[in-house]
């Protein structure tokens, strides 16, 4: 016998999942056929949602993924740093680069956790809270290169995109829910073979740390 499940918040988190891969939202009714329940549901599941403002209408109509999503994916940045640190800190010495996680916001990408070498008598200095646009700079393109339906780039490399005279290389974490990359930033000559080794392994041990655990079997 499987484990008991909640059919309606089922379809509560399956509405947000769907109006997250949808940019330019949806109708209630277009909504109810993604779901493939009625009406009558959505409309419950979507005035529930909204109470909470986790949902919201636009001027059209239209439903939107709400701010108050925002609140709760806050909360997960500190666990992202927890997973993510010791990777980069072993990243970061091993190649002598500030190290970094990075995660898309929108069509933005936010730095969550950043690891400055120890050995290094000069290296670039970058905070967690950093933002640029995803389509600029190697962790942004990483991101973009995740999404890539096909053949991808393992890496991305980047000269001078934010900032004069930098270089980063990212590559994107392959892991369900979350878009993101890890890479490095340095303001000197990046030995690019040698460093997208180490980048890459830190993408796949982060993207192995994040990975849902498999469900336990159902029992007899």
């Amino acid at each position: 016998m499987s484990a008991e499940t909640s059919q309606t918040l089922d379809r509560g988190l399956r509405v947000l999942d769907v109006l997250a891969a949808s940019a330019g939202g949806l109708t209630v009714t277009e909504l109810a056929a993604a779901l493939e329940v009625n009406r009558t549901v959505v409309y419950r599941l979507v005035s529930t949602l909204e109470q909470h403002s986790m949902v919201r209408r636009d001027a059209r109509g239209r439903l939107h993924v709400g701010l108050g999503v925002l609140h709760i994916a806050s909360a997960v940045h500190p666990v992202l740093r927890d997973v993510a640190g010791p990777v980069l800190r072993t990243l970061a010495e091993a190649v002598g680069h500030t190290a970094h996680l990075t995660v898309a916001e929108g069509n933005e990408a936010l730095a969550v956790a950043v690891v400055e070498p120890s050995w290094t008598d000069f290296h670039v200095s970058y905070r967690v809270g950093t933002r640029h646009p995803l389509l600029q700079g190697a962790a942004g393109k990483a991101i973009l290169a995740g999404r890539a339906q096909g053949p991808r780039p393992p890496y991305v490399v980047t000269l001078g995109e934010l900032q004069t005279g930098a270089q980063g290389l990212a590559a994107p974490i392959d892991v369900d829910g979350l878009e993101g990359s890890v890479g490095i930033v340095s303001m000197g000559d990046v030995d690019e073979r040698t460093v997208a080794e180490h980048v890459m392994r830190a993408a796949r041990e982060v993207a192995a740390a994040l990975a849902p655990a498999p469900p336990p079997p159902d029992e007899v």
